[in-house]
C-alpha cells in the first residue's frame, strides 16, 4: 500500500466517541465528510475540552524550519515522538526534511505503516524481536534507510546475535554522550572507538557516523554547548581518519546532533566540520517547532538568540469552558490532567469567548489541575461567567498531542480544515 492510500484510509475512519471534543451529532461520518463540512470550532457543535492547532501557524512552523535548515546547509530529520502524526510527518517531508526521528519501535511500526522510508532512531535498541522486525522491512524494501544508536559493547553482541541470518546489515551511530550524568552515549571517546571496533568486527552491524545530544549537556549554556558539539566533530573527524567509515560501502558520513533548544549551536559547529573521506550528512532532529507552545520552549527557542533567522508561533489552543465560579476569586474549567500538558508549566489563560466576542483573559491564572477540572485564580478585573469558553496555551507539545487522537485544525476564524489524526 503506497503512503497516499494510507493516509487516505485515515480520512475514512468514522468519528465516533473515541475522539474527544468533536460534535456529538458527528457520530457515524467519516472524517473525510466531516472535513468537507468545514464547521466551525465555536458554532458547530464542538464540545469543550477540545484541543485546537492553528492552520495558519502550523504552515508558518514547518516553512520556517525548513527554510532554517536549507540556509544552514543541514539536513533535517523531525523527531516525529513529538507528534506521533503520520500526516504532519509526510508534510514535514514535503518541506524538505530528509526522513523522521523516532525513538522507540512502536513508533518506528507506525511510521512504516503511512509510508516513511528514512527513519533515525534517536536510541539505543537491543529489542531481538524488534530488530528482527526491522531486518524483515530492510529485506523486504530496498528504499528503506534505518539508523539506530549503539553506545556499547555489549549492546553490539545482543544486536549482533539478533540479528544473525539477516540480509542487509543495519546501519548503526556510535553515541557520544554529553557529559558524566548525562542520558545515554559513551562517555569517553576511548569509549567510542571500543563500540566502533566491536561494530566492524560484526557482519551484521555497519558504522555509519557518529551521534549526541547537546540538550544533555550539563549546565548547558552556549559556551559548554559549542564546546560538546566541537568533541562530537572532531570523534567524527578521527574516526574517519582511522579508516572507520572505509570499506562499508557508504555513501556519505553521518552526524547528528539537534533538539529544540540549540539547534543554533549545532548549525555554528557542524558548519565547522573539515572535509572528510565522503560526503557529510549533517542530520539535525529538532521536533517541537511543529506546534512550539507558550511555554517551555517559548523561553529556550534559539530563535530568541538569533531573531534575525524569524520566530516560531505556538500553534496550540486548548480550549475548555466556566463551569463554576464559586467565588469573586475562584473558577473552575472543565479541562485538566487527561487533557492539557503539565509537565513543565501549568496552562496559560489566553482569551475569553462569550457570544462569539473574543478578548484577553486578563486577571485570570491556572493554579492547579485536577484529572478534568482547572482551578483558576481571578483578579477583582477578570470578567469570566460560567459559560465562558477559556482558550488557554500549553507548555510542551510533546505531552498536549498524546492526549488527543484527532486534533481539529483551525484557521483564524475557526473553520476546521483538517483533522490530525496520532498514534500513541
Amino acid at each position: 500500500m503506497s503512503d497516499t492510500e494510507a493516509l487516505a484510509r485515515l480520512a475514512e475512519d468514522r468519528v465516533d466517541h473515541r475522539f474527544k471534543g468533536l460534535p456529538p451529532d458527528a457520530d457515524g461520518l467519516t472524517v473525510a465528510e466531516l472535513t468537507a463540512q468545514r464547521r466551525n470550532l465555536f458554532t458547530d457543535g464542538f464540545t469543550t475540552p477540545v484541543l485546537a492547532l492553528s492552520a495558519e501557524r502550523l504552515d508558518h512552523n514547518l516553512r520556517l524550519m525548513e527554510t532554517y535548515a536549507a540556509r544552514h546547509g543541514l539536513a533535517f530529520a523531525p523527531h516525529g515522538k513529538t507528534t506521533m502524526a503520520p500526516q504532519l510527518f509526510h508534510r514535514q517531508i514535503e518541506h524538505g526534511a530528509w526522513g523522521i526521528t523516532l525513538a522507540v519501535p512502536h513508533q518506528v511500526r507506525v511510521a512504516r505503516a503511512y509510508g516513511i522510508e528514512r527513519i533515525f532512531l534517536a536510541n539505543e535498541l537491543v529489542d531481538p524481536a524488534a530488530l528482527r522486525w526491522i531486518a524483515g522491512e530492510l529485506a523486504s524494501d530496498a528504499d528503506f534507510r534505518f539508523v539506530c544508536y549503539i553506545d556499547s559493547v555489549r549492546g553490539v553482541e545482543l544486536m549482533d546475535a539478533a540479528l544473525q541470518g539477516t540480509t542487509r546489515p543495519l546501519d548503526v551511530v556510535v553515541e557520544l554522550a554529553a557529559g558524566e550524568g548525562a542520558r545515554t552515549g559513551a562517555r569517553t571517546e576511548a569509549e567510542c572507538a571500543a563500540v566502533a571496533d566491536a561494530v566492524a568486527a560484526t557482519g551484521t552491524l555497519r558504522l555509519v557516523g557518529v551521534v549526541g545530544y547537546e540538550g544533555e549537556v550539563p549546565r548547558a549554556n552556549p559556551e559548554r554547548v559549542h564546546a560538546w558539539l566541537r568533541r562530537l566533530v572532531a570523534l567524527t573527524a578521527e574516526f574517519d581518519k582511522a579508516g572507520r567509515f572505509a570499506g562499508a560501502g557508504l555513501d556519505e558520513i553521518v552526524i547528528s546532533a539537534g533538539g529544540s533548544a540549540w539547534f543554533d549551536a549545532v548549525a555554528d559547529v557542524f558548519a565547522e566540520i573539515p572535509e572528510l573521506s565522503l560526503p557529510v550528512l549533517k542530520l539535525l532532529r529538532s521536533g517541537a517547532y511543529v506546534s512550539h507552545d507558550d511555554g517551555h520552549y517559548r523561553k529556550v527557542t534559539p530563535f530568541n538568540r538569533v531573531p534575525e533567522e524569524g520566530a516560531l508561533e505556538p500553534a496550540f489552543r486548548l480550549w475548555t469552558q466556566i463551569v463554576s465560579r464559586p467565588s469573586p476569586e475562584q473558577a473552575f474549567a472543565n479541562a485538566g490532567k487527561r487533557d492539557a500538558a503539565y509537565d513543565l508549566d501549568l496552562p496559560f489563560p489566553q482569551v475569553v469567548r462569550r457570544d462569539n466576542a473574543e478578548r484577553p483573559a486578563t486577571g485570570v491564572e491556572v493554579t492547579a489541575l485536577s484529572d478534568q477540572h482547572a482551578w483558576l485564580r481571578t483578579a477583582p478585573e477578570a470578567d469570566l461567567e460560567v459559560g465562558d469558553w477559556l482558550g488557554l496555551g500549553l507548555s510542551h507539545p510533546c505531552t498536549s498531542f498524546d492526549k488527543w487522537q484527532l486534533i481539529p485544525v483551525a484557521e483564524a476564524d475557526g473553520t476546521v480544515v483538517e483533522y490530525i489524526r496520532t498514534f500513541f
